[in-house]
């Protein structure tokens, strides 16, 4: 189990804008780092897919890369997640855990599909209600400043901690309201885009994803790569 990502988006308008986030990319950068020292013979071979060495289809996808595309697809999810409703959405290997406010915040945690949804939605709730009461709307509303960064030190801490799902027992005791059924469930990101919206699309128009990125993206879609990145 595993959680990759905590954040807090301002959501009333688009493009949503990560206010404070945490992301933890250790398993990609060992990965890669890995994978470029030590290669082993598989890796020198021929991918099927692509016809180029394994080892360089790992090496071509940098950790700041995830994280890039980490912060695409929540403000994706977060854009599209309406004050007071909570939804999940699974791509690849990866779950989108949403939950919007009425003060215009969305809180998104991305987990591996292993991590337990309702632990994931109690964590979010308890982020939420701790960012709003450290910082008030004003703080993050200002005109002079629309694309505010905030600092709340707490993230560092829950993303470490709340690895083991076991510790979200004493914040699940408190809030027993929350009901896994309140939780809408999409199987894909594309099920929550609007008609006619296409993730190839959001990727291209992104300002937030460096060339590199983008080009990894367009040549893992066009080779049907397994290493779609998301």
């Amino acid at each position: 189990m595993k959680i990759y990502y905590i954040g807090i988006l301002k959501n009333e308008q688009k493009p949503a804008h990560e206010l404070c986030v945490e992301k933890d990319l250790s398993s990609y950068s060992r990965f890669t780092r890995d994978k470029y020292a030590h290669p082993s013979p598989n890796d020198l071979t021929l991918s099927h897919n692509t016809g180029i060495p394994r080892a360089l289809i790992t090496i071509h996808l940098q950790p700041h890369s995830y994280g890039e595309f980490m912060t695409l697809f929540s403000k994706t999810v977060a854009e599209r997640t309406r004050p007071g409703q909570r939804q999940d959405i699974e791509e690849k290997s990866y779950t989108f855990h949403a939950y919007a406010r009425t003060e215009g915040i969305a809180g998104i945690i991305i987990s591996d599909h292993d991590y337990p949804a309702l632990v994931a939605h109690q964590l979010l709730s308890k982020v939420v209600d701790e960012f709003l009461s450290s910082n008030p709307r004003s703080s993050f509303t200002s005109p002079s400043n629309p694309t505010p960064t905030i600092s709340f030190p707490p993230l560092k801490e829950y993303i470490v901690k709340y690895q083991d799902p076991a510790q979200a027992d004493s914040i699940m005791k408190i809030q027993k309201e929350l009901d896994e059924t309140k939780i809408v469930l999409h199987k894909t990101i594309e099920s929550v885009l609007e008609r006619g919206e296409k993730i190839d699309t959001l990727v291209q128009k992104s300002d937030g994803l460096s060339a590199q990125s983008k080009m990894f993206y367009t040549q893992a879609k066009k080779q049907n790569s397994c290493c779609v990145v998301m």
